[in-house]
């Protein structure tokens, strides 16, 4: 591949679409190990949070994040 075939408008848009699924994709797994990671929270509340982070993974982890409380240290 020679670069007059990949212009550096190309490469931008790939690393930014790159970006941006790493980072949906960390967020998403980062609210599915932090809802088992939770003391506030039982059993049936986890499992119920887990479907829907793992059925609509983008909508189900802004979700999660907006409704769980803040950590009491």
């Amino acid at each position: 591949m020679f670069a007059y075939d990949y212009p550096l408008l190309g490469a931008f848009w790939t690393v930014f679409f790159i970006a941006m699924w790493f980072t949906i994709a960390f967020t998403v797994i980062w609210a599915f190990i932090d809802n088992f990671r939770r003391h506030d929270h039982g059993g049936f509340a986890k499992a119920i949070w887990m479907l829907v982070i793992i059925l609509l993974p983008l909508f189900g982890t802004f979700i999660y994040l907006i409704a769980r409380p803040a950590e009491i240290e």
